[in-house]
């Protein structure tokens, strides 16, 4: 019973994408674009944000290593919300945007915090 609520709640947070998106190819299209280019800005925010911090050593490993876990948290989150039946290839993107974006805005805490 509490997963058919759960499943409910999901469906009608992510209807609105869906029909959005499969109104017309231009809709779709733009959805892919944005999302892709979400994707990319979060994996060079990750890694311009790794090359600040430096090469691994006591204090680093741990940040990475932490980064990691909120990356992982994330990306357990996001299947646990995320619907598995339509628009899986749009989704995936944007769980692993999302989990970009958590270890990145992790990594800059850690950054302001340990230089400033």
């Amino acid at each position: 019973m509490k997963n058919k609520s759960f499943l409910d709640i999901t469906n009608s947070i992510f209807h609105p994408l869906k029909s959005w998106a499969e109104q017309s190819p231009g809709n779709w299209n733009i959805l892919i674009g944005v999302v892709g280019l979400l994707l990319i800005g979060s994996a060079i925010f990750v890694y311009v944000l790794y090359k600040k911090i430096g090469q691994g050593d006591e204090r680093t490993n741990t940040i990475f290593l932490k980064n990691s876990y909120c990356m992982l948290l994330a990306i357990i989150l996001c299947d646990l919300i995320f619907p598995k039946d339509d628009m899986w290839a749009i989704y995936f993107m944007i769980k692993y945007t999302l989990a970009f974006l958590a270890g990145g805005i992790y990594m800059a805490v850690q950054y302001k915090k340990d230089f400033t």
